[in-house]
């Protein structure tokens, strides 16, 4: 299980929003999140109307938690987190939730442009401790400009295909969703604009192959000097996660 081939199976796309949050933990608190969060915060959201799409460890931060939500809209978002942070679920365990925490306001506000919506019977059942195959691979490029200004058509005519050619597909793209935030208890990152691709690899060496590939191909190094000094502010952000027992996104 290789690459593109590893993707998960999409059904349709109905998350018009999409938030990718990254957490800051204290110092060896991130299993205790996660327990937490799997045991108590994947139904208990989807009940009030939203979507958790996945959760997972960053391989190169050992104190991140990093989680994906969706909503059909963002009314939709407004109405599902008033639900949910004035709920009973969340007055019951936000006080360990964020004695965890040292910062979760790392927030991107994302539209999808190829969108994720995921087979919910991947999900294992709660009580569910053992951790499912896959590494999502996240790229963040934060952009010089509005994505209005053509970067999605540069991306898909000139990068995806040298990310096909090496055995990288790309399974999401989004762009920043520049609504009002009308829950302000939970900031996002404003001002700013980025472009987000996923990928999905079968494990850690798989994506090292892959990507090894992919920077030994002259072509690639030359789209890479063109994509630094025309379209970004600066270097891409690139994650690298795997889920937790209970993600619905994994391999």
């Amino acid at each position: 299980m290789t690459g593109y081939r590893s993707f998960p199976s999409v059904i349709s796309v109905r998350c018009r929003i999409v938030e990718l949050r990254r957490y800051k933990l204290h110092a060896g608190a991130r299993d205790t999140l996660v327990e937490l969060f799997d045991r108590e915060f994947v139904e208990t959201q989807e009940d009030v109307g939203m979507q958790v799409l996945g959760q997972f460890r960053d391989l190169d931060d050992p104190d991140s938690f990093v989680w994906l939500r969706g909503f059909t809209d963002m009314r939709a978002r407004k109405r599902g987190l008033e639900a949910f942070y004035g709920g009973p679920v969340w007055k019951a365990h936000a006080a360990a939730a964020n004695a965890t925490m040292i910062d979760s306001d790392n927030v991107l506000l994302l539209r999808p442009l190829i969108g994720l919506e995921l087979d919910p019977s991947a999900r294992a059942a709660p009580g569910s401790t053992a951790i499912p195959p896959g590494l999502l691979v996240v790229t963040i490029y934060p952009l010089l400009r509005p994505a209005a200004g053509g970067f999605p058509e540069f991306f898909v005519r000139e990068l995806q295909p040298a990310f096909e050619q090496a055995g990288i597909g790309v399974f999401g793209t989004f762009v920043t969703e520049h609504s009002e935030n009308t829950y302000p208890a939970l900031p996002v990152r404003a001002n700013e604009d980025v472009f987000v691709w996923m990928t999905m690899f079968a494990s850690e060496n798989d994506h090292a192959r892959h990507l090894l590939e992919l920077e030994q191909s002259t072509e690639w190094r030359d789209l890479l000097s063109h994509l630094l000094d025309t379209h970004l502010s600066r270097r891409a952000e690139v994650l690298r996660l795997t889920p937790t027992a209970r993600s619905l996104l994994h391999c």
